[in-house]
């Protein structure tokens, strides 16, 4: 179903191959098919890529509605509310696997984590860009509080900071409602990025800072860079 300039699974037929491997689920996104772009697709485009397509392999790209915790993906919420609107009877399509088992399998994945200290978070008011994130990482460092060991993973759609020697997630950041990120100005070990409370509301959002210190410079950089190219694999939320 074309909503909002986006391609939205709708319905999953029962007994088709999609809902037997669960590949795919209602709510769920088409973003792309083989590399082709469906970002702001018009009314039809999918039929036409598929048409063009016919007899080759397909390879689809999805963003999920459902996060790795069981909630719905926070960014997506504007574009289901739509759709609730336009179909009263829609119903999100939950996996059947256990949350446990989810939860199991997210934190398998092989992935590079970054050994760094969490400093703290600071409400910074009604603005977040760049201008204020060195004021944002003094108030955290005037807060004195004890660092904190945690691992940090800059995913696809995200950055999680976990609690270092255990599976605890201590939060999350979605990259469409992280506004700013970078480093303190004269310690440049220390990053931040600034996190809105409400990205749902912004006009009436407030935003939180959060500080870390790397170990290296040129870790503490690769991490900025990682987080800002985050922001162009999710520029349809922006």
């Amino acid at each position: 179903r074309y909503t909002d300039r986006r391609i939205f699974i709708s319905e999953v037929i029962p007994g088709s191959q999609a809902e037997a491997d669960e590949c795919v689920h209602t709510g769920d996104i088409i973003d792309g098919i083989n590399g082709i772009c469906l970002r702001n697709a018009q009314r039809g485009e999918a039929h036409t890529v598929l048409q063009k397509l016919r007899g080759k392999p397909l390879s689809f790209h999805m963003i999920r509605w459902k996060w790795h915790d069981g909630t719905v993906y926070r960014p997506m919420l504007p574009h289901l509310q739509l759709i609730q609107k336009e179909i009263p009877n829609f119903q999100l399509q939950h996996d059947h696997k256990s949350d446990e088992v989810m939860k199991e399998d997210s934190l398998r994945d092989d992935r590079l984590l970054y050994s760094v200290r969490y400093l703290g978070k600071m409400n910074i008011g009604m603005y977040g860009g760049k201008e204020v994130l060195d004021e944002g990482i003094e108030k955290v460092l005037h807060q004195n509080l004890s660092p904190q060991e945690v691992l940090f993973d800059v995913k696809e759609t995200e950055v999680i900071c976990i609690k270092n020697n255990s599976t605890q997630v201590l939060f999350h950041h979605h990259y469409p409602e992280i506004s700013s990120v970078g480093h303190r100005l004269n310690r440049r070990t220390l990053f931040a990025y600034c996190v809105a409370n409400s990205p749902e509301t912004p006009q009436t959002t407030s935003f939180d800072c959060f500080v870390y210190e790397s170990n290296l410079v040129e870790e503490a950089n690769e991490i900025i860079l990682r987080i800002a190219a985050g922001f162009r694999h999710t520029e349809w939320f922006v």
